[in-house]
């Protein structure tokens, strides 16, 4: 007889596709950017302010959004969550000036805050803690899968029909996830037709009622969620170059041709068995050294390897073998990626999508200080060594900021 699928993994497919969708609508922008700093005769400064008024956004909407997914649940908010930004990767297309790109770009951001936090609480109350590694892997290897395929889907649109066209088309895809994640979804196994009791032992006991006033306190007095937080934000400002600068610096420092700018996908490849690899290796990690050291050992080496893998891409002569020692760099940053979030959920328990929403926002303003950094330091040194130079010194610090996460620091808001 065959076994029938098990619903959380079921759960885990559709917050898998969602990941995809997110990075399509990410990466679009990026592909397109040196595109629309022609048309709009953009400087690195100005770009920078267009990528920064994302992350301002992002920041700002994190925390909130993952607290609302803690009082609400993941059904309804991941609907609003995920309409609001297709309607604004749509809206990117009709853009024709600076401050309306700004505005754009700053509302997306603002829709696309939360969409983690909330799928954090998702695998909170659907995966048990033995499997959360695995689960968050799955999940963000999707975004480096839809990363990956952005530039061989967009560059051949914006080759024949222009830029915009590739933002009208993404901008449709969110629609129809939202419809099939609000019909089959549901916020807890208790409350879903056909999961066994048997799923429902091996996934544990619902969760408590959850508070409804966010205790500032707790948060403020664990020193374990604030050096995830800082360590978190100097991953985020180095990731934000292959969001938003890599095709650009490839172009303009690299020499590479448009056509060419398809292997800016090469990250993102590898991101993908970054991702899986980590989550497999945190879980395994945790079995082998315990919940403190288990997670720590997986930061350390990820951000280690990013930050050496910098100076390799700034050091060499060749423009195909620095892309090469920078997707090493982002696989590095990736494989951490799902035990930072799993360590967000041990600490947050009950309140993983608030604990995901403080974690991201410090990811966020790294990534806003990165969005004007760069365009400066571009700017005043006519290169992107520089750039390159601060990226590998704020990966170092993340690796050191490891040392003080300690995962069973349980945060406890009453």
């Amino acid at each position: 007889m065959r076994t029938r699928l098990r619903y959380r993994y079921r759960v885990l497919g559709l917050l898998a596709t969602l990941s995809i969708i997110t990075y399509l609508d990410r990466v679009c922008i990026s592909v397109a950017g040196p595109r629309i700093q022609n048309e709009f005769n953009l400087s690195p400064e100005q770009w920078g302010v267009v990528t920064g008024a994302f992350a301002i956004a992002y920041a700002l909407f994190e925390i909130p959004s993952g607290y609302l997914a803690d009082r609400f649940g993941a059904r309804a908010m991941l609907v609003r969550i995920v309409l609001w930004w297709s309607l604004f990767t749509t809206l990117t297309g009709f853009a024709h000036r600076l401050w309306s790109l700004i505005v754009i770009r700053f509302c997306f951001g603002a829709g696309e805050a939360g969409a983690y936090p909330t799928a954090a609480t998702a695998v909170f109350r659907w995966f048990p803690f033995a499997e959360r590694g695995r689960a968050f892997g799955v999940v963000l290897l999707s975004g480096q899968l839809g990363g990956a395929i952005a530039p061989l889907l967009i560059v051949p649109i914006q080759m024949h029909y222009g830029w915009r066209a590739s933002f009208y088309v993404f901008g449709i895809v969110g629609a129809g996830w939202a419809a099939g994640w609000w019909r089959w979804y549901r916020n807890s196994p208790q409350e879903k037709a056909g999961v066994t009791a048997e799923e429902l032992e091996e996934i544990g006991p619902a969760p408590g009622a959850t508070v409804h006033a966010l205790q500032s306190r707790a948060i403020a007095a664990n020193k374990s969620l604030w050096a995830l937080m800082a360590a978190t934000f100097g991953y985020l400002y180095a990731y934000y170059f292959f969001l938003f600068w890599l095709p650009t610096y490839m172009i303009r420092e690299r020499g590479f041709s448009e056509n060419q700018t398809k292997l800016s996908a090469l990250p993102f490849v590898l991101g993908i068995a970054a991702n899986l690899s980590g989550g497999v290796a945190r879980d395994s990690a945790v079995r082998r050294w315990g919940p403190t050291w288990g997670p720590r050992s997986i930061g350390v080496l990820g951000l280690g390897t990013a930050a050496a893998s910098v100076i390799a891409a700034l050091e060499s002569t060749s423009a195909f073998w620095a892309l090469a020692w920078l997707a090493i760099c982002y696989g590095g940053i990736t494989f951490q990626q799902p035990t930072v979030f799993s360590t967000s959920v041990d600490i947050g328990k009950r309140h993983a999508g608030t604990v995901a929403g403080c974690m991201n926002t410090a990811g966020a303003l790294g990534g806003l200080l990165s969005s004007f950094v760069f365009g400066y330091l571009i700017q005043r040194f006519h290169g992107y060594d520089a750039v390159l130079v601060s990226m590998a010194a704020v990966l170092m610090a993340g690796a050191v900021l490891w040392f003080l996460v300690d995962a069973t620091e349980t945060l406890e808001l009453v």
